[in-house]
């Protein structure tokens, strides 16, 4: 979970130290608008993108657990 009042631009930055982010996406609440707290983060290159989990994933940002996953395609 990543803060409630976590901004795209502060999600991109918290993981550009590990490479080329292309995207940066919050999840937001299709009724209130407002972010639901977790986002998805998309890398130039798939090591970049491996790099950030093993990082980033049960780090503790802002006092909350950051949990990292990769996506599954769909």
């Amino acid at each position: 979970m990543i803060m409630l009042y976590t901004t795209q631009e502060q999600l991109k930055k918290l993981f550009s130290p590990f490479g080329l982010v292309t995207q940066a996406d919050l999840a937001l609440d299709p009724i209130t608008k407002r972010p639901k707290g977790f986002g998805f983060v998309s890398f130039k290159s798939e090591i970049e993108a491996e790099k950030a989990l093993r990082a980033m994933n049960g780090r503790i940002v802002s006092g909350r657990l950051i949990l990292v996953e990769l996506a599954n395609e769909k």
